[in-house]
């Protein structure tokens, strides 16, 4: 019994200090609109601006670094995670069709992934670049009440998907999960976090050479929707406020966000040391000591 109450007072103490080294003094999280029916997908731009997406209205929005808000498209394929390539073009997972979109700067796209073998994805979810410019993103299978198509599942699985740089070669890379959903990788390309729904854990692979994974080991006993990374390494998991753990896996912050289901979270503003979180049909903002990773 003596040891637990010594471990008791000694822990939580180094929990709220990790939580204050990440956390701006005296900042709580900001509600900046609540105009949406669900976001989801922020990312931002090299400018700071943020791009989300408000997939039951078929619309992606931006918060600009002024404070203002705009639409970016009203014809949004029902887009759900985004993020910048390094070209600065928008890609997103496009749920209407189960397809991977490219948006220009005028939110005209282009249809970079439509199917696996020949047959129809689940229906992309989330995604990320890696340095070379290649993407993953995850597929799991959430039926749609918009959908024209069969929902039956078409693949085999719901699995994690690797379209190469040269945006043509698509190959699957984990066949291990049950309903990835939330990823995010490292800015030196090394590992890859996947959050299985399914499961309600949170992985981290290794990357190999050749884009394909390798060495999955749990770094976390929670699902995520939506994650991101700053720039220590700490990660960011989604779906009751957020939670944040360090790069050896141990917890060292909650943030309560009130309302409903936390869906997703980027680094945005003009020094990216603004933690944007979209809630069910808002967007809030939290300062940060920490800052996000440039997509480079």
């Amino acid at each position: 019994m003596k040891k637990i109450t010594i471990f008791l007072i000694v822990a939580l103490p180094l929990a709220a200090a990790a939580q204050k080294r990440i956390i701006a003094r005296g900042a709580e999280p900001e509600r900046l609109a609540s105009v949406f029916s669900f976001t989801e997908g922020p990312i931002a731009d090299a400018g700071g601006n943020v791009y989300f997406t408000d997939q039951p209205n078929n619309k992606i929005y931006i918060w600009t670094v002024k404070d203002e808000l705009k639409v970016f498209s009203d014809n949004a394929g029902r887009s759900n995670g985004t993020f910048m390539d390094h070209d600065g073009y928008l890609l997103t997972c496009a749920d209407m069709d189960n397809e991977l979109w490219k948006f220009d700067a005028d939110g005209n796209h282009t249809v970079l992934v439509k199917d696996y073998d020949g047959k129809l994805l689940n229906g992309p979810n989330d995604l990320w670049v890696d340095s070379k410019g290649g993407i993953y993103f995850t597929d799991p299978l959430y039926v749609r009440n918009y959908w024209t198509r069969d929902p039956q599942m078409q693949q085999d699985g719901e699995h994690v998907y690797y379209l190469l740089p040269d945006r043509k070669t698509l190959i699957r890379v984990t066949d291990d999960l049950g309903k990835p959903n939330g990823i995010i990788g490292t800015p030196d390309g090394k590992l890859l976090y996947v959050s299985d729904m399914g499961q309600r854990m949170t992985y981290r692979y290794e990357i190999a050479s050749d884009g394909r994974l390798t060495n999955r080991t749990l770094f976390a006993n929670m699902g995520s929707d939506g994650m991101t990374i700053d720039n220590k390494g700490n990660i960011y998991l989604t779906g009751r406020g957020v939670t944040v753990f360090n790069p050896a896996g141990e917890q060292i912050a909650q943030i309560p966000i009130a309302g409903g289901w936390t869906a997703n979270v980027c680094f945005g503003g003009r020094k990216l040391n603004y933690l944007f979180i979209t809630q069910s049909e808002n967007l809030h903002r939290l300062k940060m000591r920490v800052k996000g990773v440039r997509n480079r």
